[in-house]
């Protein structure tokens, strides 16, 4: 894919090598001349241009990006490139780093992210997954909060430890994508067990996580 990455701080040139690293074409978008340095990351294509203007956003042909990423450190402008990004060059993909907690509601199709990734949020959630056995936690939400990524650590006792993938009954809109057990990852298939220890990863809708829940680990 080609890739445009407003913003060449910390963040937007750490994502830039791992997508350059995965075979991408990556195009970095930086204002400021003292973080214009080509260098850092070789294979990238830079453009020294404020990517919250029109014109430069043109003359960098954004329009023939296939995502678009705004990596800033600022909310406002990483809103501004979403925006442009969606609504002027038809960009099919808008991913958008959300600094500050308080303003991720405004991060919605309406200002043209398809994804916003919230630090904070993200970090919580990490941390929630590392110390929380018995729960439902969040992990990540995709195309504006239709469905997310989630995680139950399955505790002993649990309804359907010890039983195959096909006796647990999950609601509609809910599947069961991968189990993390110990160093492994498992595509889960029919036949296979559940364990107490397991980590099992579901892509749900929000309005069907309480069902997840009950299912997984039983109504109380």
């Amino acid at each position: 894919m080609r890739i445009a990455i407003a913003g060449a701080g910390n963040v937007g040139r750490s994502i830039a090598q791992e997508l350059i690293g995965n075979g991408h074409e990556v195009m970095l978008i930086e204002r400021h001349p003292r973080q214009f340095c080509p260098e850092r990351v070789p294979d990238a294509r830079w453009v020294l241009a404020d990517a919250c203007e029109l014109s430069s956003l043109e003359e960098a042909d954004l329009a023939g990006c296939d995502v678009v990423v705004a990596a800033t450190g600022d909310d406002k402008a990483n809103l501004v490139v979403s925006l442009l990004a969606k609504t002027e060059f038809a960009v099919p993909r808008v991913v958008s780093r959300v600094n500050r907690a308080e303003n991720e509601w405004l991060f919605t199709e309406q200002w043209g992210v398809d994804v916003a990734v919230s630090k904070p949020r993200l970090m919580a959630a990490l941390v929630e997954e590392a110390v929380t056995v018995g729960d439902l936690v969040r992990l990540m939400t995709f195309r504006q909060g239709e469905a997310n990524l989630v995680e139950i650590t399955l505790p002993k006792d649990a309804p359907y430890e010890g039983q195959p993938v096909r006796a647990v009954p999950m609601p509609r809109d809910a599947a069961l994508v991968a189990i993390l057990r110990g160093k492994r990852v498992l595509a889960p298939t029919p036949d296979d067990p559940l364990e107490a220890g397991d980590e099992l990863i579901f892509v749900c809708t929000s309005e069907v996580e309480d069902q997840v829940r009950a299912v997984v680990l039983g109504s109380d």
